[in-house]
């Protein structure tokens, strides 16, 4: 799949990079002695609009938001995740510690996942303090990605294949799946490896050193995929570069795993490691951890379903070993939550590998197997229809159900209720239901994870899911906080609030005095 430039030397003119090798498949040039030669990639950007990609991306970008924004409005968010990243946006936006009291109360979040580019986005939340302005922003950063996806595919194959490939992306499990989690810090990851994707197409091999040394700052694990952009660089002949970008990202993870992480966290470690080593309260070992990457069906089908909706043509190019890092400690995870095809996860697989199916395609049209050349020509369209295809049971097709914009059922309309019996600017314990609807002027608690603190309120929806089903909420809030007393506030569908009748403690767990 990687041709070496195994002496080592450039031979090429001075200031011109070494030529790629297309292959062994690649068929003998018979272009007559007088055809000059094709333009080179910053020719062919000239001549593809980019308004027809801008235009996709306006419309992606509708799409996904208002999926997010009418689930949201529905109080259908699936987990903790938005209400956790609004407070650390709503923290850097006061130019406060990332605390996120949901977590714990006085949590530093950069003590659980390294993820400071998240505050590039309090500017957007000054003018916009809600929840909903994180789901736009990963609304636009996914149709981003599709823009520079499609545009790149279209300069390297021409024809219809930008667009083809622009449908296929935008409408991808991966993206798809990672709208329905609400939003996550991944998001700025999908148009960087976008971005150092296409420059490696391109050969813009500095373009994709430097589009590559912001990924440190988006998650602690994606140091590991900086390194193999490093690695890249290398067998494509630029040595002193993939070198140095290689260690920079090896010295990048480990540092954030070992160093920067425990510093900011109250139990001085790395806590997802135990995600490896632990299955529940059992060890377990790095060699069987190895040995059971592929003991599940969930996690072959992920594997399949990665490689499939590209055709298969994503296996040509040397661009998918970028997804190595990502799919490797999610298949040594002993959480299956991180296997299958769920979540958020495989987001940042998607712009990999929709350009590695573009390269794919490059190469193999003019192989030596007829059979290859020929599914060349029509693995494009072939993957936009599986994209297509699929969509009939991911979670856009809900767009085409009436009652996804029905907000005013009985359901909505009580929690709707309970929100408004919480007065701004209280300290409230609550489940994930009204979570996200609260952390834009409350102090949030997760139920449960705040003991000592006797929040000014206790808000519960009694539906949500409990292991046992809570009969007096009163009650379950004073057992809760055994420190204070609670009164019922309001009740209304399934949901119960309550709030505190003594006094506020002196002394309250997380909070500093001024």
């Amino acid at each position: 799949m990687l041709e070496l430039n195994k002496s080592g030397t450039d031979r090429s003119e001075p200031g011109r990079l070494p030529a790629q090798d297309p292959g062994p498949d690649a068929a003998p040039d018979t272009r007559p002695a007088g055809d000059s030669p094709s333009p080179g990639p910053d020719a062919a950007a000239d001549r593809v609009p980019l308004r027809p990609y801008l235009i996709a991306g306006a419309i992606l970008c509708a799409l996904y938001f208002l999926y997010a924004y009418f689930q949201y409005a529905r109080f259908g968010s699936p987990s903790w995740d938005l209400g956790i990243f609004e407070q650390e946006v709503r923290a850097y936006a006061g130019f406060d510690a990332p605390v996120v009291d949901i977590k714990g109360p006085g949590y530093l979040i950069l003590g659980d996942h390294f993820s400071p580019i998240v505050a590039l986005l309090a500017p957007l939340y000054w003018i916009w303090p809600s929840a909903e302005s994180l789901l736009f922003a990963q609304a636009a950063l996914f149709a981003l990605g599709a823009v520079i996806v499609g545009r790149t595919t279209q300069q390297i194959l021409g024809g219809r294949s930008g667009l083809c490939v622009t449908v296929a992306y935008g409408l991808s499990w991966g993206i798809q799946e990672a709208v329905k989690a609400d939003f996550h810090e991944i998001a700025f990851a999908v148009p960087l490896l976008a971005l150092v994707c296409r420059a490696l197409l391109l050969k813009r091999y500095t373009a994709a050193l430097l589009w590559s040394l912001p990924l440190v700052l988006v998650k602690e694990d994606l140091g590991a995929t900086v390194a193999v952009v490093g690695f890249l660089l290398f067998v494509y002949g630029r040595r002193l570069q993939g070198a140095l970008l290689a260690a920079f990202g090896v010295a990048a993870f480990v540092v954030t795993l070992v160093v920067l992480i425990p510093a900011a966290s109250s139990a001085g470690r790395y806590d997802y490691w135990t995600k490896i080593d632990k299955n529940g309260e059992q060890d377990v070992s790095m060699l069987d951890s190895v040995l059971g990457v592929l003991d599940s069906s969930v996690k072959i089908e992920m594997l399949v379903f990665l490689i499939g909706i590209t055709a298969f043509m994503a296996l040509r190019s040397p661009l998918t070993l970028l997804i190595l890092p990502t799919l490797g400690w999610r298949l040594l995870s002993q959480d299956s939550n991180h296997w299958g095809m769920v979540w958020h996860y495989s987001a940042i697989l998607m712009p990999v590998l929709f350009l590695a199916l573009a390269d794919g395609v490059r190469r193999s049209r003019g192989s030596r197997r007829p059979w290859l050349a020929s599914y060349a020509k029509v693995a494009v369209p072939v993957a936009a229809a599986i994209a297509v295809a699929m969509t009939q049971h991911l979670p856009l097709r809900d767009l085409l159900r009436p009652d996804t914009y029905r907000t005013d059922d009985a359901r909505s309309q009580a929690a709707r209720a309970a929100l408004d019996a919480i007065p701004a600017g209280s300290r409230v314990e609550t489940d994930i239901t009204l979570m996200a609807h609260l952390t834009s002027d409350r102090t949030v608690y997760w139920v449960g994870g705040a003991p000592g603190t006797a929040p000014d309120i206790v808000a519960i929806n009694l539906d949500f899911g409990w292991s046992r089903p809570i009969q007096d909420p009163v009650a379950y809030a004073e057992q809760l906080h055994p420190e204070a007393r609670y009164r019922l506030k309001h009740r209304g569908g399934s949901f119960v609030v309550m709030e505190r009748t003594t006094p506020e403690p002196a002394k309250i767990p997380g909070v500093r005095g001024d």
